[in-house]
C-alpha cells in the first residue's frame, strides 16, 4: 500500500501514558508530509519531463529513419542517374561510330567513283586523241593527195 501526504496528515496515534509528545509527533508528521508532497511533485515533474523527452526521442528517431530513407532513396536515384548517363553515353558513342563508319564508307565510295570517272576520262581522252590523230592523218593524206594532183597537173601542163 502506498502512503500519501494525506495519509500522513490524517494519521492518528493512540495516546498512552508516558507516550510521545503529541505536538512534536504532529509537527514531525507535518514536516514529513510536506517533504513527501515535494517529492511527489518532483516525481510528477520528472515523469512529465521523462515523457516529454521520450516523445522527443521518438520524434528524433522518426526523423533519423526518415533521413536514412531519404538518403538511401537519393543514393539510389544517383546510382540510377549514373547508370542512365553511362547508357546514354554508350548509345551516343555507338551512334557516332555508326555515323563515322557511314561517312567513311560514303567517302570510300566517292573515291571509287572518282577513280572510275578518271579511268573513263582517260579512255575518252585516248579515244579523242586517236580520233584527232586519224583526222590529222586523213587531212595529211588529203593534202598529200592534193599535192600529188597538183604535181601531176603541173607535169601534164609542162608536157603539153
Amino acid at each position: 500500500m502506498r502512503i500519501t501526504p494525506l495519509d500522513i496528515q490524517q494519521k492518528q496515534f493512540p495516546i498512552k501514558f508516558r507516550g510521545f509528545d503529541v505536538e512534536e509527533v504532529y509537527a514531525f508528521l507535518e514536516v514529513v508530509r510536506e517533504e513527501m508532497e515535494e517529492l511527489l511533485r518532483e516525481n510528477a515533474s520528472l515523469k512529465e519531463n521523462l515523457h516529454r523527452l521520450e516523445t522527443q526521442l521518438k520524434e528524433y528517431k522518426d526523423m533519423e529513419t526518415t533521413l536514412r530513407e531519404t538518403l538511401m532513396t537519393a543514393q539510389q536515384m544517383v546510382d540510377e542517374y549514373k547508370v542512365n548517363a553511362r547508357k546514354e553515353a554508350e548509345l551516343l558513342t555507338r551512334e557516332a561510330e555508326l555515323k563515322a563508319e557511314a561517312i567513311i564508307k560514303e567517302a570510300q565510295e566517292k573515291v571509287v567513283k572518282i577513280h572510275e570517272d578518271i579511268v573513263d576520262l582517260k579512255g575518252i581522252r585516248r579515244h579523242f586523241k586517236e580520233e584527232v590523230r586519224r583526222l590529222i592523218e586523213s587531212h595529211l593524206r588529203m593534202l598529200e593527195f592534193d599535192s600529188e594532183r597538183e604535181d601531176e597537173e603541173k607535169g601534164e601542163k609542162t608536157e603539153v
